[in-house]
């Protein structure tokens, strides 16, 4: 299963897929084009709002593609947490002049719509994020010419991968930018998260699947450093965010090299589950208050941050970012690949011959 991986993608080089408008047609056709593995990603959006973007993307590009699915979360033992969290960002609202979310607006983000949307038009792969899809599920996909890929933070968790019977487990290490996905939310597993060189060796003695690895990747010396640990390819997100194919907002590709935002953290600020983004005013202000109630808390800020955006202010806006983003590089992300894949060749070439792999 590992060849047939690899096989989709002449370089072992994987877009991550980066909900909220930043993984569009355009930018994962780019990367597929290059020889990449390109992903949409469906969290968010509906099934229709979903499949119309699965259309356009085989519009752009025949190469093989990804689309990433958010597991449904199971109900809040107690919603008092949320309904203090929105007292304490009324300011916010009154700031931006606009209204907070209704936490209640569903728990599911379309999850059966889109299966059934990926089983009536099935693409070449599928990701899972914040848990495990039952047996079923990923048996009924495979049988429709579906890879599945499920995200892991944990060895335990790889296993679980393994046993529900997917193609490759996602090892996410503790430095990818954006949402863990754990597969379980425990605010007492906050801040326990494993190193991503650490967590590939873990999970390649756990389970028997191909690894893809995540976290903080963004040159073609780590991505050699990741495949020398085991794993069969490299899932990059933060480097694909600057580029001009990215949806993301233009002040989120400034503040990824602007020195004001001198370091990443991993909050519930906005969403309500660990995610790790640049530190901003929001972060600094609400993430020690933060609940863990997502995706209550995800609807509940969702205003604020497209107000936010809307005034130009990024303090205001969850700027998700891996560990390495000041190493992005604002180029095409056809061309990115190429650079990446060209710099892995030299990697591996210095490490054959004991020489400097950077």
């Amino acid at each position: 299963m590992s060849s047939a991986l690899t096989d989709l993608l002449p370089h072992p080089i994987v877009q991550a897929p980066m909900a909220g408008g930043v993984s569009v047609p355009q930018l994962v056709a780019a990367v597929s084009e290059a020889g990449g593995l390109g992903f949409l990603a469906a969290g968010y959006k509906t099934a229709d709002g979903m499949y119309q973007e699965i259309k356009q993307l085989r519009g752009l590009t025949s190469r093989p593609f990804g689309v990433n699915v958010f597991l449904p979360q199971p109900e809040l033992s107690e919603s008092g947490a949320v309904e203090v969290y929105a007292h304490q960002l009324a300011g916010e609202a009154a700031w931006y002049e606009t209204e907070l979310g209704d936490p209640d607006s569903g728990r599911d983000d379309g999850y059966d719509a889109k299966l059934a949307v990926l089983l009536d038009n099935p693409v070449p792969v599928v990701s899972f994020h914040f848990g495990v899809p039952g047996r079923d599920v990923l048996d009924r996909l495979r049988r429709a010419g579906t890879l599945t890929l499920v995200t892991a933070t944990t060895a335990e968790e790889a296993r679980a991968v393994e046993r529900a019977g997917a193609d490759a487990v996602i090892a996410q290490g503790v430095e990818a930018g954006g949402h863990q996905g754990t597969h379980r939310d425990l605010p007492e597993n906050d801040g326990s998260g494993i190193g991503l060189l650490s967590l590939v060796a873990q999970i390649r003695e756990a389970v028997s699947l191909p690894v893809v690895a995540a976290g903080g990747i963004m040159r073609g010396g780590q991505i050699a450093a990741v495949l020398a640990a085991g794993a069969s390819a490299a899932q990059l997100g933060t480097a694909f965010l600057a580029t001009p194919e990215s949806g993301a907002h233009t002040l989120h590709k400034r503040a990824l090299t602007d020195p004001l935002y001198a370091r990443t953290e991993l909050t519930r600020a906005f969403s309500g589950r660990p995610a790790r983004v640049l530190v901003n005013r929001f972060v600094r202000e609400h993430g020690p208050y933060a609940p863990a109630a997502y995706p209550e808390v995800n609807h509940l800020t969702s205003p604020l941050r497209k107000a936010a955006a809307r005034a130009g202010d990024a303090q205001g806006m969850s700027l998700f970012a891996g560990q390495g983003h000041r190493l992005a590089r604002e180029l095409p992300a056809g061309e990115l690949v190429e650079v990446l894949a060209a710099e892995l060749a030299a990697a591996q070439t210095a490490l054959s011959a004991g020489g400097d792999a950077r």
